[in-house]
């Protein structure tokens, strides 16, 4: 296929696979160029270069959907850091510089750029004067996304079901393909009190054509409700945990405790989001995750906070699909101990289980 041209979304996923690498937030703060905590992505306007490697890295491994980095970079955000006046500046340049990726690809077909919004934190349960004010956010963006050339949206991250409602309206009025991903806190409920699985249906019922959750949950507290998820709906359906070891006593990361013999406590009031690290997934529990979830016929897959380039290998791998970053995966035949290389002194070897 030429490079000119590119399948759409919808045609993609009813064949097969398709990876969406998400997690530039903390992926960015870990590579020194965003404040934790605050979480504002002047990524894009302060180091573009830093982006673009990010997102070239994340192509590599195997994402085939380039996400523009705009999350929390919406007005409400920057009014709180004293910046509104660079709002739609940021979005512009995120939004280019993840078109530039999209539009060279490392295979035969171009990536899909996608135009990003997400949870407000100014949502109020039945106040309509911030519902208004989050539309008005979400309908710019989403403006500067079709202006850039966006080929899909993506709206994530939504624990009031309400809000995830109007985030897809305004999507759909672009008649953009549209992915709408939810992240229910500790409650297992949204906080307008609809359950999980009665928001994605609804999600559904509007008009969302990838409909699942991302964010806030690992593995193992967010596939339970991916399978009732799949089970009952018939669009596509995506799933994209962070990488850390939540628990039915604490399902999300906000406030996971560090078991792990920690000596230098955080000084905040949760492990998060700084401190989190012991909690992580290895390369095999993400694997099994995704195994896990396409076999249940979940083909939009990836990897939300936490994520790192191995880590969407591991997703591309897991589904059955060979990316430039395959070059690299593991080979411990060849390690100086534990390989079995003939190579290898005897000696050596033999000294593994005291190393």
């Amino acid at each position: 296929m030429s490079k000119n041209k590119k399948r759409g979304l919808i045609d993609r996923l009813n064949v097969g696979p398709v990876i969406c690498a998400e997690g530039f937030l903390f992926e960015i703060e870990k590579r020194g160029y965003m404040s934790s905590g605050e979480f504002v992505p002047m990524v894009s306007l302060e180091n573009p270069e830093a982006l673009e490697n990010l997102h070239k890295d994340f192509q590599h491994a195997g994402s085939d959907i380039v996400q523009a980095f705009t999350y929390n970079g919406h007005r409400e955000k920057m009014r709180v850091i004293g910046k509104e006046e660079l709002l739609e500046p940021l979005n512009r340049a995120a939004l280019k510089i993840a078109k530039k990726v999209a539009n060279n690809p490392l295979g035969k077909e171009n990536n899909l750029m996608a135009g990003n919004i997400s949870n407000s934190n100014i949502w109020k349960q039945g106040d309509k004067k911030p519902q208004l004010e989050v539309e008005k956010m979400f309908r710019e963006m989403v403006g500067w996304a079709v202006d850039e050339g966006a080929d899909i949206l993506i709206g994530e991250t939504f624990y009031y079901a309400e809000e995830a409602y109007t985030a897809l309206k305004v999507m759909k009025e672009t008649k953009l393909p549209s992915v709408i991903t939810i992240a229910p806190y500790g409650e297992n409920i949204m906080r307008d009190g609809v359950s999980i699985l009665d928001t994605c249906k609804e999600l559904e019922q509007r008009g969302g054509d990838v409909v699942g959750m991302n964010c806030h949950r690992g593995p193992n507290t967010m596939l339970p409700y991916l399978k009732k998820i799949r089970k009952e709906l018939k669009c596509h359906v995506a799933g994209l945990p962070i990488t850390y070891r939540t628990t039915d006593d604490h399902p999300t990361f906000f406030n996971l405790p560090d078991n792990n013999g920690c000596s230098c406590h955080t000084p905040h009031e949760t492990t998060f989001p700084t401190a989190l690290d012991p909690m992580q997934c290895n390369r095999y529990e993400i694997r099994k995750f995704a195994k896990e979830a396409f076999e249940i016929g979940i083909n939009y897959l990836g990897v939300c906070c936490g994520a790192n380039p191995m880590l969407i290998r591991e997703v591309a791998e897991t589904v059955g699909l060979k990316v430039p970053a395959s070059k690299y995966r593991e080979n411990m035949e060849n390690h100086y101990m534990f390989g079995k290389n003939k190579r290898i002194p005897k000696h050596i070897k033999d000294y593994r289980n005291k190393a």
